[in-house]
């Protein structure tokens, strides 16, 4: 889920829009109103956050500080001045990144994804693994070709290939994928995703690679040797390629 923080609610609404569009979770929040949301926030629902995204509003050079005492997600400002002077203060306010709108949300889905993969290493090279999941909207790939997946499984193998390795609840599936703040659909719908998720994994690499446990949840689990090239260690060698060259040209304006 990503939280765009912008007292223009014309803002908000066009980036809230457009990544539901992209298949990610949103909620848009005025600095007033985020302020109090972050205070009483619980700790399931800040690990439910993607990145937090940063525009123009009250007190912006405090909130990366406040946001981070609590989560650890990227936090990207999005700035209306090409000026080094405004970039640098808002770096030294405590953001990961910094962007210049107008801009498009793929390359802010693929920056966001970047500042994670620094943040847990380097991974493998593509060409060393048989799942590649990119980020930006671009469908994955098995063994170098495209599988293509409705919005809501995408997002969710994105969301496994993040925490590859670890067990995650249907519920934090469901705050991924639909965001904390959905109340029309239930989490059972959860399972009907991975289902589908899962047969078509299966009948592409020929094995299970989402593994279900009754009462515990999902885990995207790869058996060693499942490479291209060579043997597979662990699950850290689930790839993850950003690739610019496929971000669309169409831009998302600044809402002035």
């Amino acid at each position: 889920m990503y939280i765009i923080v912008d007292d223009r609610e014309s803002v908000t609404n066009s980036y809230v829009g457009g990544l539901v569009r992209e298949g990610v979770s949103s909620i848009g929040f005025s600095s007033g109103e985020f302020w109090d949301w972050l205070q009483s926030a619980s700790e399931s629902d800040l690990a439910a956050v993607d990145a937090f995204l940063l525009g123009d509003c009250d007190g912006r050079g405090a909130l990366p500080r406040a946001m981070r005492k609590r989560s650890s997600a990227p936090i990207i400002a999005m700035s209306g001045q090409k000026m080094l002077k405004n970039t640098l203060e808002l770096f030294e306010s405590g953001v990961d990144d910094v962007v210049h709108v107008p801009i498009h949300l793929r390359e802010i889905l693929a920056r966001t994804a970047a500042i994670a993969r620094r943040r847990v290493g380097e991974l493998p090279r593509p060409c060393e693994t048989r799942i590649q999941v990119f980020f930006n909207g671009r469908d994955p790939e098995i063994a170098g070709h495209a599988l293509t997946l409705p919005r809501r499984e995408l997002r969710i193998l994105e969301y496994m290939v993040s925490n590859h390795g670890k067990w995650i609840t249907k519920t934090q599936i469901f705050n991924a994928v639909y965001g904390i703040f959905e109340s029309t659909f239930d989490e059972s719908v959860i399972e009907s995703h991975v289902s589908k998720l899962r047969k078509k994994l299966r009948d592409r690499l020929g094995f299970d690679a989402i593994v279900a446990r009754r009462y515990v949840g999902y885990r995207l689990n790869i058996p060693a040797g499942e490479t291209l090239d060579e043997p597979m260690q662990d699950l850290d060698e689930v790839g993850i390629l950003l690739n610019r060259a496929h971000v669309a040209p169409t831009a998302y304006p600044a809402g002035n």
